[in-house]
This record gives C-alpha cells, sequence and structure tokens, in this order.
C-alpha cells in the first residue's frame, strides 16, 4: 500500500503538486486535471491495485491532495463483489439472514401502565 501526499499550489493560469516528502510532481491548467496527473505519476511508482484520492483546498490557491494505492478496504470491496460467483458466498448468506431478521420492540406505552400523551 502507498499513500502520496502532495502539496497544490496555483500561480497564475497553472496548478503545480509536488510530494511533500519525495520527488513526485505534477502541474495542469486546473485542479481537476492535475488530480488526473498526480494519480498517473503515483501509479508509475507504485501499481497496486486499486486508488483512493482525496482533494482539500485550503485557500483559493492552495490545496492538499492525497492518493492512496492498494490498502485492505479495496481488497474487502473486491472480496465482496466477487461473494455471488465464488467461495464466500456461504459467509454473503449469513449475513443477508442477519439481516431479514425483525428488531422485536423492547416495550410500548401500554406495557409501562401509562401513556405518554395523557
Amino acid at each position: 500500500m502507498g499513500v502520496y501526499t502532495f502539496v497544490c499550489r496555483s500561480s497564475g493560469d497553472e496548478w503545480t503538486g509536488k510530494q511533500l516528502s519525495g520527488d513526485l510532481e505534477a502541474s495542469a491548467p486546473s485542479t481537476y486535471d492535475l488530480q488526473r496527473k498526480l494519480v498517473q505519476t503515483a501509479l508509475s511508482v507504485d501499481s497496486s491495485s486499486g486508488v483512493s484520492t482525496s482533494f482539500s483546498i485550503i485557500t483559493p490557491s492552495s490545496g492538499v491532495f492525497q492518493v492512496v494505492i492498494g490498502g485492505s478496504a479495496v481488497g474487502g470491496a473486491v472480496a465482496a463483489t466477487a461473494a455471488p460467483g465464488g467461495g464466500s458466498a456461504p459467509a454473503a448468506e449469513e449475513k443477508k439472514e442477519e439481516e431479514k431478521k425483525p428488531e422485536k420492540e423492547e416495550s410500548e406505552d401500554e406495557d409501562m401502565g401509562f401513556s405518554l400523551f395523557d
């Protein structure tokens, strides 16, 4: 799993992103294009499965962009998606059975001997 954090700044018509602790960087005319380029830059270093990103504007001309490649959360999502055709289907069926059980209400107004609206 790789985590890449970039400090992004705007100067005029261009946004630049430089890795907080490393040599990766990219530039683009918009934050959208910059994010796409920074993901590709991070993937060129670490091509594990699954990518998650987060971009936060700090000021109108600066922000922080984080790219997470790999990780257990992504693997869990892949396993859950593969369940209907694979060996983990019994576990998925158990979950469905648990969800189907209706929850019993612990008490009603009548059981307490008084009504809340009297």
